[in-house]
């Protein structure tokens, strides 16, 4: 026999979760290796023994009967001296035989259910009482002593991580006479020492919460979900995603295999269509591209000129409608998007994405026959993330971030909800008249730029964003970036855009670049780029004139804008007012609030003052 490999004769199963408690006994029993000799406690002896599986009481080999309501049970040197004493040592041998003490070869155990009770909102007493003692002490055992002892800390251990049903370590003991190897013993071991730092961390950050203090120490324990291909790049690696130890992932995995940026958009993408869809009751969907949106909308009925403009197809559900809003915010920066959507995904729904190309979706939910289309798209390789909509982070309201070697704390603030109210509330123009329509585009134009990267600034009209200016240093380059997406979007609605005759073959995002190609400019072209974009008509259209431009954005009315943080001056609004803004929505609070209002004023426009600034980095 091998050196590293160690026979179990003893285990000792104390278990809180007893999850397949009982499979895993009788394949301790039945794995041939029945000479495993089974110590066992409380509610653990208790169900091995009424499922006819034979079991002996720690208390009938400590001698010493569970005391002071459970605390005391295997607080013992005949428990702690079998899992610590060192084999094939004279003197540890001598004193095990000096004090009847039985080598214990595996230990199976997992903790009360310290998080649990705490998530459940128990007083403070229950929750004492679920601060496990006996067991981390064991777990440390074993652990340190993993040269000789097999310890077992989580049900997820007991099984192979495939779909297999044998059992990890009964398949190891099967292939070795009934022995563990020490390459698995040392696994196990570390997986115990991380499985009681997270306890001890739980325990420690609630202690801290009850006294309202901040920790002066804090420790972050993560369990591995899954490992990625790579992180942003690919030369970034290793890449992984981790849940909070104890806790699940915001998620499940539908299909596919998403990637590190897919997640960041995933998780930011969700966090904004559940907000819209709070604040305003109707179905949001975003389409987001490197951690911003592209565009957002909500479910608002289309006009005829929309419909021919987004080659709309007929009876869109509104989960459909609102997704398809949300993409001809800016198609050309949508394609190959994220797609998010607050309500259930369904047939219509996953039939217009289909058609569109892009990288993965994540909704609260599925028809089967939309995850059926879905899951067939990109040959089968498209994400699709169920999110959990109740779901709480388990390790409370701060965030952390790791960045070189520097931890950043802060509370998140994805509860604190964009309202219809804080629009309302405080409107310091002359000009008060507020239309509900209005209201309903500041609220989706704040909740848009809340998980942009800042500076930010959107323009929204009819339920939807149509200009996103994201990640500038300067406030007025953002309202002038976001514009010039306005423009784009309007001028798509244009009689000559809408006239264009493309030739049969021309598919749809290549039709979607060449109208934006033509509203920037024929002049704009290369000879050689405006030969081959010319090759897409049947009739090679007359350019668009300043006039047309000109005559054509005047039309342009009713339009919101809203910023993550004041208007430092009057510069955003003498710039705004060209792409038909009429509503202001921005948090106030410059020294130049009278100067910016003053221009609003001169302007006629609408502006609340929403008290919140919203930076997203």
């Amino acid at each position: 026999m091998s050196t590293d490999l160690v026979k179990i004769k003893k285990a000792l199963i104390s278990v809180s979760d007893k999850t397949d408690l009982l499979v895993l006994a009788a394949a301790l029993k039945d794995a041939g290796v029945q000479s495993v000799e089974v110590l066992s406690t409380g509610g653990t002896a208790k169900a091995l023994k009424e499922a006819g599986l034979p079991v002996t009481d720690v208390s009938d080999y400590t001698g010493f009967p569970e005391m002071m309501d459970g605390r005391v049970k295997t607080l013992h040197p005949k428990v702690h001296g079998a899992l610590l004493s060192i084999r094939n040592n004279p003197e540890h041998e001598k004193a095990c035989k000096e004090h009847g003490i039985e080598y214990i070869d595996m230990l199976v155990v997992n903790l009360y259910p310290f998080q649990a009770t705490v998530a459940k909102g128990a007083d403070f007493d229950t929750c004492i009482e679920n601060v496990d003692i006996g067991g981390p002490a064991m777990i440390r055992a074993a652990s340190k002593n993993h040269p000789s002892v097999t310890v077992i800390t989580s049900v997820t251990q007991y099984a192979k991580a495939s779909s297999s049903s044998s059992w990890l370590v009964i398949e190891e003991m099967k292939q070795h006479d009934g022995c563990t190897t020490l390459k698995t013993r040392r696994s196990l071991a570390a997986a115990a020492y991380a499985h009681t730092a997270a306890y001890d961390a739980a325990i420690s950050t609630w202690f801290a919460e009850q006294n309202q203090e901040t920790p002066a120490v804090v420790t972050r324990a993560y369990d591995l979900a899954f490992p990625l291909k790579y992180g942003c790049n690919p030369h970034q690696l290793p890449a992984n995603i981790y849940s909070m130890s104890g806790g699940a992932l915001p998620f499940k995995v539908l299909n596919g295999k998403p990637g590190y940026i897919n997640l960041l958009d995933a998780l930011n993408s969700w966090a904004l269509v559940k907000e819209a869809r709070e604040a305003l009751g109707l179905p949001a969907a975003a389409s987001f591209k490197h951690v911003s949106p592209a565009g957002a909308a909500v479910a608002v009925p289309l006009s005829d000129v929309e419909k021919q403009a987004y080659e709309a197809p007929d009876n869109l559900s509104p989960a459909a409608l609102a997704y398809l809003r949300a993409r001809n915010a800016d198609p050309m920066c949508s394609f190959g998007d994220w797609a998010a959507l607050s309500d259930v995904v369904d047939e219509q729904t996953a039939n217009y994405l289909k058609t569109e190309v892009s990288d993965g979706i994540i909704a609260p939910g599925y028809t089967p026959e939309a995850l059926a289309i879905l899951s067939q798209k990109k040959t089968g390789s498209f994400i699709v993330l169920e999110a959990d909509p109740n779901f709480k982070n388990p390790a409370g309201e701060i965030d952390f971030r790791e960045i070189n070697g520097c931890v950043f704390a802060q509370r998140g603030h994805g509860d604190k909800l964009i309202t219809p109210d804080m629009m309302k509330k405080n409107i310091s123009t002359k000009n008060k008249d507020l239309p509900e329509g209005a209201v309903r585009d500041q609220v989706l134009a704040t909740v848009a730029i809340k998980y942009t990267q800042s500076n930010s600034v959107g323009y929204a009209i009819n339920g939807m964003m149509i200009g996103v200016g994201a990640g500038q240093q300067s406030r007025v380059d953002c309202v002038k970036l976001a514009g010039r997406k306005v423009t784009t979007w309007w001028m798509r609605q244009h009689p000559k855009v809408l006239g264009l005759q493309f030739k049969p073959d021309v598919k749809r995002q290549a039709r979607v670049n060449a109208r934006v190609r033509y509203i920037e400019g024929m002049a704009e072209m290369t000879d050689i780029e405006r030969e081959t974009w010319a090759q897409q008509f049947t009739t090679v259209p007359e350019p668009l004139t300043p006039a047309d431009f000109e005559e054509h954005m005047k039309k342009l009315d009713g339009v919101v804008i809203s910023s993550d943080a004041f208007f430092p001056f009057r510069d955003s609004i003498d710039t705004c007012i060209k792409y038909g803004v009429k509503y202001v929505a921005q948090p106030g609070g410059s020294v130049q609030d009278e100067g910016v209002t003053e221009a609003c004023d001169q302007y006629g426009m609408v502006q609340c003052h929403h008290g919140m600034r919203l930076f997203h980095h």
